[in-house]
C-alpha cells in the first residue's frame, strides 16, 4: 500500500524543527557547556547565501561549525544566518534548514542526517509519473545516526542506515 500520508516527510519537518530548536536557544541563551554544532548543507539549494570566495571553494557542501568563533545568530522559520570567521575575516552564512544534510553535536555523540530536499521550484518524487519514480535502492535514505566527528568536521566512513531507539537516550 502506498504511503498518502507521507509519514517520511512529517518525520524529516519534525527532525529539522530539532535543528531550528536547538539553534533558536543557542540563539537566545548561548551553547551550554560543552555543546557544539557541525551543520553540513547543499551550498547550491536555493536560498543559501555565502560569500563567492567561499561558494567557489565548496561547489556542492559545506560544513560549518558553531562553537568558538560564531556571531550574529538569526533564526527564522525557514532558515538560519550566522557570521563565521573564515581566514580571519567574519562573513556572513543563511542557510534554509532544508538545505541541511546533517547535524551533529559531538559533544553528546548526537547526530541527524537528512534526505535531500528538492528545491520547492523542482517536481517532488511523488508528483512524478509512476515510471520515473526512483526504486528504494535509489532513494536517498533518512537516517537519525549517532556519528563522531573529528576535530578537523572530517566525515565519518559512509555507514549503512542504523535503527536509533529512543531507549537507547533514556536514563536507565
Amino acid at each position: 500500500m502506498k504511503d498518502l500520508l507521507r509519514y517520511d516527510k512529517m518525520v524529516e519537518a519534525a527532525l529539522r524543527g530539532v535543528v531550528r530548536e536547538v539553534l533558536a536557544r543557542t540563539a537566545a541563551n548561548g551553547l551550554p557547556g560543552a555543546h557544539h554544532f557541525y551543520i553540513t548543507f547543499k551550498t547550491e539549494f536555493p536560498g543559501v547565501e555565502m560569500p563567492a570566495s567561499l561558494r567557489a571553494k565548496h561547489p556542492e557542501d559545506m560544513t560549518v561549525v558553531l562553537e568558538h568563533q560564531f556571531w550574529d545568530l538569526d533564526v527564522e522559520e525557514e532558515r538560519f544566518g550566522v557570521t563565521l570567521s573564515f581566514a580571519g575575516k567574519p562573513e556572513r552564512v543563511v542557510v534554509p534548514f532544508e538545505a541541511i544534510l546533517s547535524f551533529a553535536d559531538p559533544a553528546v555523540k548526537f547526530g541527524l542526517q537528512f534526505q535531500q530536499v528538492a528545491p520547492a521550484n523542482e517536481q517532488a518524487a511523488d508528483e512524478q509519473p509512476a515510471d520515473e519514480q526512483p526504486t528504494p535502492a535509489e532513494k536517498p535514505r533518512s537516517a537519525r545516526t549517532s556519528e563522531k566527528r573529528g576535530k578537523g568536521g572530517e566525515k565519518p566512513a559512509d555507514k549503512s542506515a542504523e535503527v536509533v531507539t529512543l531507549d537507547q537516550f533514556r536514563k536507565k
